[in-house]
């Protein structure tokens, strides 16, 4: 996966925003307000996703691309090198679960939540 394939996947997901509040170069999506994933387009070697925390250190185990990602709270937050042998199928799959958390647990206020998993519910969510 490179930054432009990254960008479009996230863009794909419902009501997803793009926005570069760090930096010029760091991407940042969110749904709701809420971030679920970033990276640096211009060093395009890892992305940041937001996890389940026994979730989270599975995948570091399991995974030598997937570690704690940096600036974030490592409990919550892995990321995952680009760069590796893990494929675009499972870089994608961890954008999914990502929104799919924050949807659920960080997007307020609740009219909103509902609203945006109702049509993720009816439409679903790319692959």
């Amino acid at each position: 996966m490179d930054v432009l394939e990254f960008r479009d996947y996230c863009l794909s997901l419902p009501f997803t925003e793009e926005s570069t509040p760090f930096d010029e170069t760091t991407l940042v999506y969110k749904v709701g307000g809420k971030m679920y994933a970033c990276a640096d387009m211009a060093d395009f070697g890892r992305i940041a996703v937001k996890c389940d925390p026994q979730e989270a250190l599975r995948l570091r185990e399991q995974y030598a691309e997937v570690g704690t990602a940096a600036h974030f709270n490592k409990q919550h937050w892995n990321g995952i090198r680009t760069d590796g042998d893990l494929p675009d199928a499972f870089l994608r799959e961890q954008i999914r679960n990502s929104y799919r958390l924050v949807l659920r647990l960080n997007v307020t206020p609740k009219a909103l939540r509902e609203q945006i998993a109702a049509y993720v519910e009816q439409h679903g969510l790319p692959e």
